[in-house]
């Protein structure tokens, strides 16, 4: 494992700290500077809540100029700066450092256009995932990517974990559905890359920032493609009797050219605990459940719903249900979103990890998920983007028991390991943040980090935008002004624990 050195709090920041919160008074409102006990606990961690620290204090700007304005002056001071959406990230991405600014986006709450002709949405980063649809449904559209916690998470938070959902199978992450963001660099300019058009001159800079996790600059706007709702929506609801059938179904269906708007898997733990927690009539006999959901003409629905029928009795399948209605379809489904507030019931806390593998690696997966589970003594349940090989394994455990909490991270480590070594990555949507980022060396080569962090210092020079998060350690070789990995043996010392 890798040592993870973060900065040692700077004691010049804070005998400052009182100086600090002057500045930041005199470019936003007073009240928009926390800076009490009281005030700043609720951003001490989001949540991957395994972690906490309390920031320096929190500053929450109203608009761009005051972000400008507040990241030119922390770029001048040396002062860290921490952007936060709505803190509902799984991945530590936000984790607050004891000698850094934590800069909140909740005003930024506002969608600024709704353009039908264009077919988009001008939003601050702020705005929540499921607000855009809300927008525009009643013109017939919506907003494709729909990632679990849509009620809550933010389309600027999306952004930066380049977040999926359970239909990105067919209508891709966020990458695929944004056109356009306007943010602010750590020196304080404020950039805008793309627009409303589908295509841009030029280098991908969009792409470069989507799924950057607040290393490169602060998104203030985004602009998001919206598409028409399909005339039909059917999903089938299907068991299967063991993990291979299923997993061979979902392989099937893809080869023979099928592309559903979704398609997950769940095991019989999350089965039983989603049924429990909103009865949305899973079949309990089975080992594993397979949601398919198929969109587009009424025909063309029907034609497919048929041959994927056919495919899972092919397949061994013990049940399937096609929904008749529209209630029925989102009933499919509200057990699959409640999966991860299901698992409460199941333990005190829960780890959820987001590897990502080769469809046909699925039964493979879950197999050594299962080994795994045993040697670590620690309960698991599975749910998987099925059809993009993105897999969410919940542990479960008791942050109480320090013992536990240890044997979880390693139990976790040791599953983005295996997806590794089957030709997978780390992360599929929930970004890289503190919980893997000694596990890029896995992945990595020091050649391979080192071009990374040449983009990142190529536009926060003084490394102060969202430091100690993606990339393992920072020590800086003297004679080659190179940053090594250090490997060690400890996984987070640099964080306290619940």
């Amino acid at each position: 494992m890798s040592e993870l050195i973060l900065p040692k709090i700077d004691k010049t920041t804070i005998l400052s700290r009182d100086k600090i919160i002057y500045k930041l008074k005199k470019i936003t409102k007073s009240e928009n500077v926390l800076h009490q006990d009281d005030e700043i606990k609720p951003y001490e961690t989001d949540a991957l809540s395994a972690y906490k620290q309390r920031p320096l204090l929190v500053v929450l700007p109203e608009n761009v100029q005051e972000v400008s304005k507040i990241l030119k002056y922390c770029n001048e001071e040396k002062i860290k700066v921490i952007p936060r959406g709505a803190g509902t990230g799984l991945s530590g991405g936000a984790l607050p450092l004891n000698d850094a600014i934590l800069l909140g986006l909740g005003k930024f709450n506002k969608i600024l256009e709704i353009d039908f002709n264009n077919k988009c949405v001008v939003a601050q980063p702020g705005v929540t995932n499921l607000s855009i649809t809300h927008a525009v449904q009643h013109r017939g559209f919506y907003y494709a990517p729909d990632p679990s916690s849509q009620l809550a998470c933010s389309i600027g938070g999306n952004v930066a974990e380049n977040s999926g959902g359970v239909h990105s199978l067919k209508y891709g992450t966020t990458t695929n559905n944004i056109l356009g963001v306007e943010l602010v660099l750590m020196d304080g300019k404020i950039c805008r890359l793309g627009g409303k058009t589908l295509d841009q001159e030029g280098y991908d800079l969009l792409g470069l920032i989507c799924g950057s996790e607040g290393l490169l600059g602060v998104i203030t706007e985004v602009t998001v493609k919206i598409l028409k709702k399909p005339q039909s929506v059917k999903a089938a609801l299907i068991g299967f009797p063991s993990i291979e059938d299923s997993g061979n179904c979902v392989t099937e269906i893809i080869s023979k050219g099928i592309v559903p708007a979704g398609m997950e898997i769940m095991d019989k733990a999350l089965i039983e605990a989603t049924d429990n927690f909103c009865k949305a009539g899973y079949p309990r006999d089975a080992e594993t459940l397979l949601i398919v959901e198929l969109d587009g003409t009424t025909s063309e629905v029907n034609e497919l719903i048929k041959t994927v029928s056919e495919i899972a009795k092919k397949n061994n399948s013990s049940s399937i249900k096609l929904s008749k209605n529209e209630k029925e379809r989102l009933a499919f489904w509200a057990g699959r979103k409640a999966a991860f507030p299901a698992c409460g019931a199941m333990a005190p806390d829960y780890y959820c990890m987001d590897g990502t593998i080769p469809r046909g690696k699925l039964s493979q997966v879950l197999k050594e998920i299962q080994r795994l589970s045993k040697k670590y003594n620690l309960p698991v349940a599975n749910a998987f983007h099925a059809g993009d090989g993105n897999l969410h394994p919940l542990i479960m455990y008791d942050g109480n028991n320090k013992d536990e909490l240890k044997r979880t991270e390693e139990f976790g480590a040791d599953i983005l390991k295996y997806c590794v070594k089957l030709g997978g990555v780390l992360t599929g949507e929930h970004g890289v943040g503190i919980e893997k980022r000694e596990l890029m060396c896995e992945m990595f080569n020091d050649n391979d980090i080192q071009q990374q962090l040449k983009i990142k210092q190529s536009l926060d020079e003084k490394n102060l935008l969202n430091p100690g998060k993606v990339y393992p350690i920072l020590r800086k070789c003297a004679e080659e002004g190179r940053v090594h990995v250090h490997r060690g043996e400890n996984k987070f010392p640099d964080l306290p624990r619940f």
